[in-house]
């Protein structure tokens, strides 16, 4: 239960800080900007990876964990477990900032800035590129210690270039609770489909090119 705990609180953070942080901006009309909004969402997942790392391994996003399972370095009983966990983590914040917020429109959800097609096509590549850093950055004793900020690091970077498109979210969890609970749920399925579609690419690329094949 702690790995499952672990993944509840650690999803909790992000989504209500990062989506918090978007809450807050528009509240505020600018006051945290659209930078402050990358930089949350990236301290939050650094932070989360080294508080929680240990314990669960800080998946806190359903794509990374059905990546994992796509190898032989995640206990597949876990899987569904996992999800769940990250599913409420996520519902309770978005929760909290609706009873914190009760007549902001969206609570921070994930919506295209243009087609739908731009953004599903983003999304796959954004999360590509997010799983290729977990994976491989956890993978070896020399840069395990860097985890955190290197996955951190890319979470803020794709958030500040990608934001204004498509909310750059990389991760289900993250867009269905605020999506579900503000009622914007139209366009809910590239932020499910494409995230997973993304990090198993990337799964797949690991268990291509790892150093014992």
């Amino acid at each position: 239960m702690k790995k499952y705990i672990a993944e509840m609180i650690g999803t909790f953070a992000l989504v209500f800080c990062g989506t918090g942080a978007i809450v807050i901006n528009n509240v505020t009309q600018g006051g945290v900007s659209h930078v402050g909004i990358a930089i949350t969402f990236g301290a939050i997942v650094a932070a989360m990876i080294y508080t929680f790392g240990r314990i669960s391994g800080a998946h806190i996003n359903p794509a990374v964990t059905i990546a994992f399972a796509f190898t032989d370095r995640f206990d597949r009983k876990d899987l569904l477990p996992y999800l769940v966990f990250q599913l409420i983590g996520a519902f309770l914040a978005s929760a909290t900032l609706r009873i914190l917020f009760p007549i902001h429109e969206n609570l921070g959800s994930t919506i295209p800035f243009g087609s739908w097609q731009q953004s599903f096509i983003l999304e796959v590549i954004l999360t590509y590129f997010l799983m290729l850093v977990i994976i491989f950055v956890s993978d070896s004793e020399e840069t395990k210690a860097f985890t955190g900020l290197a996955v951190g690091g890319t979470v803020l970077l794709e958030a500040m270039f990608a934001g204004p498109i498509t909310g750059a979210s990389m991760n289900p969890a993250r867009s269905i609770a605020p999506a579900i609970v503000s009622g914007n749920v139209t366009e809910l399925w590239i932020y499910i489909a494409a995230p997973i579609i993304g990090a198993i690419l990337a799964s797949l690329t690991w268990k291509l090119m790892r150093d014992d094949d």
